[in-house]
């Protein structure tokens, strides 16, 4: 047996459904590898197509252009050293996901994903077979055992391998990021290394896909539980680990370790390249949205500068006469502060034009919220005409209090491509206009200094589409609000429970009543960042047609 062995770590970005694309990338890090001495080049869960895959792995032409690609794969790399990477595998009529061991020019080893996680955005029992727990497999002397993501938080798969002579735990992982998940991975891994004593690797992909990105932050533990090596989040890493035998069995020698941002910063960041990856995965190159002069259209012209450059940010104001000075000022000051380009585009003769066309059917009845739709979808037609002409993808701006509670207009402020704040509550949405005027990083694209003035920031919340209003005059406070939302959807509590801490219950009910009645709109929203455990969208499935209220 060695004494030394090289780990070379490739926290990458797969694109999905891009095969050869992903095969490709993965044959530049095992280059790097080779340059580098290493023994065994290591990728992430299902690299080779791309995570997650969704339905999309359920097609044979889509499994037989995996195959393919692996068995070339295994080719280019025949010479260097090992190669591991994840891929789906089809085998006596089930599907697996799996964990490739590519060695002298073949697939030397195949591991099966044993647990399959069957909550919040994952549906692997929809799509794969339970693998049988493999052993631990052999590179150049070293017994190396890979439970599959989900088999690591379980202590089965790990114990197994660890019985069966494995001297290092290598863990490849499709784990998406939500706020302070670090640290439950962290401690989940501590208890495998604990009850094994063996050290462990935990390699996670990094990139956006949908709403749901994937944070890298990449760490390996020795079997003192010691931190050895932890590498950045959110971007792109290959890193070389060796590790060496001694009395102790095998230790990982320190290297990288670098310290993550607090949660305000991953939040904004995970935003930041959710969108990015969005729009270079899906071909677009540029961006429009509606500028109002409020705080969310704000954040969102910064998070999209940030994400993709002000040169590639176009701000639209769209003007009725409710809209006040203070507000085209505002948002004036938020593109020059941004660099960005501005348009102007006043409503108030298409408006004009549409009264008059409704006038006829319209005569008899009172102005009311009919009239202040009109004003928002004709924005939402406006923007959405420019974004064809100008082939810019539209953004939408709702945070997630008004798309909890349906405070938006559907074909209206709702339309468009992508939200980035679509999982961010308004209170936290004013916290992060703070941060960001205080910080800058390397990885924004946007200007350092203050975007977003504190006059946005402090100024009351309005929808301005009638004279004097105000969105207290619909809606509770939004500290209230916020709350109320956060119990009844991210904790899942009843009516009383929440009355119990203090709130109005007529107006928890009217919360809770609001919530269920939106359903439909939430059904037919842009996809937007995932950021919590109760995103809408995957994380949070109700029915649109649903009498159920909490009788409490």
């Amino acid at each position: 047996m060695p004494d030394k062995f090289r780990l070379t770590l490739a926290q990458l970005n797969p694109t999905v459904g891009d095969i050869s694309g992903n095969a490709a990338k993965a044959l530049q890090a095992h280059k790097t590898g080779a340059d580098a001495g290493a023994d065994l080049v290591a990728l992430p869960e299902m690299f080779l197509t791309g995570y997650q895959t969704q339905d999309m792995v359920l097609k044979p032409a889509f499994q037989a252009e995996s195959a393919k690609q692996l068995a070339q794969l295994a080719k280019d790399c025949s010479g260097g050293p090992a190669l591991t990477i994840g891929a789906p595998l089809v085998e006596d009529g089930k599907l697996y996901n799996a964990y490739f061991l590519l060695q002298d020019g073949a697939v030397a080893v195949v591991a099966r994903k044993h647990h399959l996680p069957n909550e919040d955005v994952f549906d692997e029992h929809r799509l794969f077979d339970s693998g049988p727990i493999s052993g631990p497999y052999n590179v150049n002397g070293v017994r190396i055992g890979s439970p599959v993501c989900e088999d690591a938080w379980h202590a089965d798969v790990a114990e197994t391998m660890a019985e069966s002579g494995a001297h290092i735990l290598l863990i490849p992982n499709g784990s998406p990021y939500r706020r302070n998940k670090h640290d439950l991975r962290i401690g989940l891994m501590v208890a495998r290394v604990v009850e094994n004593g063996l050290p462990l690797v935990y390699l996670n992909m990094v990139g956006g896909q949908d709403d749901q990105v994937f944070d890298g932050a990449t760490f390996v533990l020795n079997s003192t539980t010691d931190l050895a090596v932890q590498l950045p989040v959110f971007e792109e890493n290959i890193t070389h680990v060796d590790f060496g035998r001694g009395k102790d069995g095998w230790q990982a020698v320190q290297g990288e370790r670098d310290i993550h941002g607090d949660e305000w910063e991953q939040d904004y960041r995970c935003m930041v390249m959710a969108l990015r990856d969005y729009m270079a995965k899906t071909g677009f190159k540029k961006v429009l949205l509606g500028l109002s002069g409020g705080i969310d259209s704000a954040i969102v012209a910064t998070i999209a500068a940030d994400a993709l450059g002000p040169e590639n940010v176009r701000c639209v104001m769209l003007p009725s006469e409710y809209t006040s000075q203070e507000s085209l000022d505002d948002a004036a000051a938020v593109a020059t502060a941004l660099g960005c380009q501005l348009n102007t585009v006043p409503i108030g003769a298409g408006r004009a034009a549409i009264t008059e066309t409704l006038a006829p059917l319209f005569e008899g009845y009172d102005p009311d919220v009919t009239e202040e739709n009109i004003q928002s979808r004709l924005r939402g037609l406006l923007l959405m005409a420019m974004s064809n002409k100008f082939g810019e993808m539209l953004m939408t701006t709702g945070n997630k209090s008004e798309v909890a509670v349906g405070y938006a207009t559907i074909y209206g402020d709702m339309a468009g491509g992508y939200n980035p704040i679509k999982d961010m509550y308004k209170t936290r949405v004013f916290e992060t206009c703070r941060w960001r005027n205080k910080n800058h990083r390397d990885w924004m694209m946007g200007p350092a200094g203050e975007m977003i003035s504190p006059n946005i920031i402090d100024k009351p919340p309005t929808a301005e589409l009638r004279d004097d209003q105000k969105d207290s005059d619909s809606l509770p406070p939004y500290d209230v609000l916020d709350v109320i939302l956060t119990e009844l959807i991210d904790h899942d509590k009843s009516v009383p429970e929440v009355v119990a801490m203090g709130y109005d219950r007529a107006t928890v009910k009217r919360v809770e009543h609001l919530i269920y009645i939106s359903e439909y709109k939430r059904f037919q929203s842009a996809p937007g960042t995932r950021l919590t455990l109760k995103a809408f969208w995957l994380d949070r499935r109700y029915p649109m047609a649903n009498a159920w209220r909490d009788p409490g």
